[in-house]
């Protein structure tokens, strides 16, 4: 027994001397700011606190070390600083998911404590040790400059708040997440609630002969264990193909060592998961398939239909070969991308209560409509008895469209009677979410003499892992963006998604687009090389642009804005001595047939204000704050503080997975036909008061979309964004700056579309340079977060956004989607900037770097 200060409050500790900090804070005092990213491994910094006036990471400081020792949180910041560093960070938008928010507000405080007026350079320094996934740390420096700024001067941050389209808006509740205040799922609590851990499986492949549960079921705090008899619905579940077990049984073979065979649920946390290590499984252990050729022979069967989930082929214009043998110069490559965690800092975590005759779920996931559906057949309930309500996800990147810790606490509270919670560890996390698809592609690109593109052959084998999730989509997009943002009149392409016992792969940003322009980009850069072409001049010539054809055959429309991302980067490209280009195109939605919905409501409150209900996720990238401008351009309202943003599915306002940068698109599209008719009903009542009570609804469905047609009468996806990055290399071959052009079409925030970008650009630096998923022959060879290669700050070069605006003709406002195609050029445009400094072409990522490069 000790005392220690904490928030300047004395407090008596006689618990176990080996408890992390993090965890007395969290579960017994109810401080909730210090975050868990990293399930102790000491690697985000999400965490932090002072101690003793210096910053501690808490989830690696046992209790024992803290007799006497003051204690400071956010919590316990004098008002006036938390009041300064919060604006400071939502005025520059250095808030996007917020989840690593407290812990760089944290290190702020305790740097300009020492420092008052830091450089850049000092910031970057002391925020080191800390994450970001989301913003790409650009904002982040420009946040601490702020605050410095207005604490030298005893001023406040001013918020700008300039709402319609355009318009600076800090990020609707930026302040409070930045204090952490904004709760995630692992904040919340409900009265008599569970815990749940999951028993996974110790082999990628292996059949299940017994599951032994009868030392767990004696275990301190168990309520139940769950096994795959106890699944009262449907057992498989997936977004599209329902091939993915929520538990595996006993004679069944698991598929990846996320696969699990049984669910524990105990009183706290820390019993369910003593006693998950209780239960006894036997196994018939089998040689895992890991490799795509080895899976392709079919020789072992990992699921009854094969092991090819998907093809994809696009065949259009002359033959292949003949147009490749008749052109002026030809380059070949097979380029390998590997598999890439997403690297997002709030790992999984489900709530879930019972409700009436059924449940409510809080998810944080990209689709709760989709969970909604999953969930209720899982249990076998009618869809309406699964009630599935948002809350805001810190960050997803794609990685959390599927059904995860959600649907297990959704299990769990349904059989047990009781609210449940399941929280995924860091480890755990790792193994079981879908993630980028390692890709080998073998690509043969030709041109004239005038440096003109003729024909494209592309051989494009994705490893999809052991359950389909989004892998086919992921691989038929690849195909329909092969041939980069070029026009190439004579293409052959074909895209295979391969099973396998390693971890699934599916939705990443991106979405199958990164890893193939990588190898066009590539062999664009080594035909210049070849026939003696300027690179900027030669991909402004086979731009896309309007009338011209992609590479699924799509007719390009108005608003296409790549040449002018190019313009936007001339000038740069020229005074580089060491820089290397590439261009990107991605689509927004999801096409190919697929009929996309998406439906808002928005409700007049008492006294003027309006609800907007919609179904989208927020997870950083701002889809709240975007609805509630268009809304306000809609109306010509000047406050946006009017406008109360919800997302339950109890509302009705259906929608898809928020993915395929498609959000700003579909939802502002139906914000506008919802704000239109309340707009009239506000003339007609003479106020908006008046209307208090009433409901005005606008629905955007996107029906005309086709998978394969006729070339140039195709209509693949209703718009694309365009982008070219530009990547500059000091005189040692290290990256110096990379100036990102990006065509969203109309901005609808500036400073918002600038952080995605920013985002972006990072996370493509790190796939260029640095990350790469630690598996081998299905399993993981490292569970630490740093085992990643996620960026920190002091590995990001200086970035420069511009944004080439135009106006997309069926978008918003002539808005379209920007949340993906930030990180997709970026790692050919430093594999081509490293190609021009030593004429080493580059077939892999991670890169290897030029021989001066010695960080």
């Amino acid at each position: 027994m000790f005392s220690l200060l904490l928030n300047g409050v004395e407090r008596i500790y006689s618990g176990d001397p080996s408890l992390p900090l993090l965890s007395w804070l969290r579960d017994h005092m109810g401080i909730l700011s210090p975050k868990d990213g990293c399930s102790g491994q000491a690697a985000c910094g999400a965490c932090l606190v002072e101690i003793n006036a210096k910053a501690t990471l808490a989830c690696s400081t046992p209790m024992s070390k803290l007799e006497g020792a003051s204690v400071v949180t956010i919590e316990g910041f004098p008002d006036a600083l938390k009041r300064t560093l919060g604006a400071a960070f939502a005025a520059k938008g250095a808030v996007q998911c917020g989840f690593c928010t407290p812990g760089f507000l944290t290190r702020t405080k305790i740097l300009l404590a020492s420092n008052p007026d830091p450089t850049r350079e000092d910031i970057a320094k002391a925020l080191r040790f800390n994450l970001c996934r989301c913003t790409g740390y650009v904002k982040i420096v420009d946040a601490v400059l702020e605050a410095a700024r207005a604490i030298r001067d005893g001023v406040d941050p001013v918020l700008p708040d300039k709402p319609g389209m355009g318009g600076r808006v800090a990020k609707i509740g930026a302040v409070e997440r930045a204090l952490g205040q904004t709760p995630f799922t692992a904040d919340m609590t409900l009265p008599g609630m569970v815990h749940g851990a999951v028993v996974f499986s110790e082999h990628p492949r292996a059949r299940v002969l017994s599951v032994d549960v009868s030392d767990a079921l004696t275990a301190p705090g168990v309520v139940r264990i769950v096994t795959a008899t106890d699944v009262p619905g449907e057992r498989t579940t997936g977004i599209l193909r329902k091939d993915w077990p929520i538990l595996v049984a006993e004679g069944e073979t698991t598929r990846y060592i996320g696969d699990a065979p049984a669910l524990v649920a105990a009183e706290s946390e820390a019993q369910a998961r003593a006693a998950a290590r209780l239960v006894r499984v036997e196994y018939d252990v089998l040689e895992p398939v890991t490799d795509v050729d080895e899976a392709l022979k079919g020789e072992v069967l990992l699921h009854e239909g094969g092991n090819v989930l998907a093809r994809k082929v696009i065949k259009r214009g002359c033959l292949v070969e003949d147009a490749l043998a008749a052109s002026f110069a030809v380059a070949r490559g097979v380029f390998t991308t590997p598999a890439v965690e997403h690297g997002y800092l709030e790992t999984e975590c489900g709530l879930a209560q019972p409700e009436g005759e059924g449940l409510r779920v809080y998810s944080q996931s990209q689709g709760i409509w989709h969970d909604k559906l999953n969930i209720a057949r899982m249990l076998g309930l009618p869809e309406d008895a699964v009630r599935v309500t948002r809350v805001d996800a810190g960050g997803a990147f794609g990685g959390k469209e599927d059904l995860s810790a959600q649907g297990h606490a959704a299990l769990l509270a349904f059989l047990v009677g009781r609210p449940a919670k399941v929280r995924f560890s860091r480890p755990e996390s790792l193994r079981f979410h879908p993630k980028r698809h390692a890709m080998r592609m073998e690509y043969a690109l030709g041109c004239d003499h005038e440096g003109r593109l003729t024909a494209l052959r592309a051989r494009i084998v994705g490893d999809t892992g052991a359950y389909a999730s989004l892998g086919g989509p992921v691989m038929a997009r690849a195909a329909n963006h092969a041939t980069g943002a070029y026009s190439v009149p004579c293409v052959d392409i074909e895209s295979v998604a391969v099973f396998t016992n390693n971890i699934p792969a599916g939705a990443m940003r991106g979405f199958g687009v990164n890893q193939v322009t990588f190898a066009m980009e590539s062999l664009m850069e080594e035909l210049c090389a070849k026939g003696g072409f300027d690179p900027w001049q030669m991909r402004y010539d086979n731009a896309l642009d309007e009338g011209r054809i992609t590479a699924s055959g799509q007719r390009l429309g108005g608003g296409i804005g790549l040449r002018r991302t190019l313009d936007a980067v001339r000038e740069a490209w020229k005074n580089a001595r060491h820089a290397g280009l590439a261009c990107a195109i991605k689509n927004t939605g999801i096409g190919g047939g697929i009929v996309e919905e998406c439906l808002v409501r928005l409700t007049v409150l008492d006294g003027g204000r309006v609800r907007l209900d919609h179904g989208w996720t927020e997870m950083g990238q701002g889809i709240d704050t975007v609805a509630a401008q268009v809304l306000c351009e809609t109306l010509g309202w000047t406050d946006i503080s009017r406008v109360d943003v919800v997302a339950d599915t109890s509302s009705k306002a259906l929608a898809g997975s928020t993915t395929a940068s498609r959000g700003t698109f579909q939802l502002g599209r139906a914000v506008i036909e919802a704000g239109r008719a309340l707009a009239a009903g506000i003339a007609e009542a003479g106020s908006v008061e008046a209307l208090a009570g009433r409901v005005f609804t606008g629905r955007y469905v996107s029906d005309d979309t086709q998978a394969d047609g006729p070339p140039g009468n195709v209509r693949s996806h209703v718009s694309y964004s365009f982008a070219t990055h530009l990547a500059i290399l000091d005189e040692s071959g290290k990256v110096q700056k990379i100036i990102a052009a990006h065509d969203a079409g109309r901005v609808v925030n500036p400073m918002l579309c600038e952080g995605q970008v920013e985002g972006g650009v990072v996370m493509g630096l790190g796939y260029a340079l640095t990350e790469k998923m630690p598996v081998e022959k299905g399993r993981l060879t490292a569970e630490k977060f740093g085992s990643l290669g996620i960026p920190r700050i002091t590995d990001v070069p200086e970035i420069e956004v511009i944004l080439v605006e135009g106006s997309d003709p069926e978008g918003p406002y002539g808005a379209k989607g920007v949340g993906e195609i930030g990180c997709i050029p970026t790692a050919a445009a430093v594999a081509n900037a490293f190609y021009r400094f030593d004429a080493k072409p580059r077939r892999c990522l991670p890169l290897s770097k030029p021989a001066g490069d010695k960080t």
